[in-house]
């Protein structure tokens, strides 16, 4: 499969939501060419950078990530491996929205996805072990997950509550963690 038949597949499932039903996409074929998703939430094609916005928008409504954790840009009649350095996509804002004293946040993806931190898309705190960092990622949709932008983490430590003895964030009404149980313990 040539990257423009890639192309032509993703323009051509697309549904009325945005996105094709890659779920219920199951083909054989396995497309041999190199893609890759950087740390910075840049994608690769056969070792260049793809650099045109709107086609890394367009391959990511057609990627899915399958219980055995292999990622793959799917069509209905093909897939191709996808290598993720860390997550899917970044998020690059977050807003809080309170409506009837219930906080909401919300999260924009580097593709344009808007998420509201809740039961479904919850929010994880993995450690870097070469750098010992925190990687907060939020579920976007499926088994796909954007990484949190240094800024948008930094809003999240802003608005940090105590909640038995550890910080964390509200949203939907629900707690959510800003590390590992007991690594923000307030004394």
């Amino acid at each position: 499969m040539r990257l423009e038949n890639l192309i032509d597949a993703a323009k051509a499932n697309i549904s009325g939501d945005g996105l094709p039903p890659v779920e219920q996409w199951s083909p054989e074929n396995c497309a041999n060419m190199q893609m890759q998703i950087l740390r910075d939430g840049s994608w690769l094609h056969d070792g260049d950078i793809i650099a045109r916005p709107a086609l890394v928008k367009l391959f990511s409504t057609i990627l899915r990530k399958d219980q055995d954790g292999q990622t793959w840009l799917i069509t209905p009649v093909e897939k191709v491996r996808v290598k993720v350095d860390v997550a899917h996509f970044i998020a690059v804002a977050v807003e809080k929205i309170t409506d009837e004293n219930i906080q909401s946040l919300y999260f924009t993806t580097n593709v344009g996805d808007v998420v509201k931190l809740d039961n479904q898309h919850p929010l994880t705190i993995n450690t870097n072990l070469k750098t010992n960092t925190p990687e907060p990622l939020i579920r976007v949709r499926g088994r796909l997950d954007a990484l949190l932008s240094r800024p948008v983490y930094y809003q999240l430590v802003e608005w940090a509550e105590e909640k038995d003895q550890q910080l964390g964030v509200f949203s939907d009404d629900i707690f959510f963690p800003l590390g590992d149980e007991g690594e923000h313990l307030i004394d």
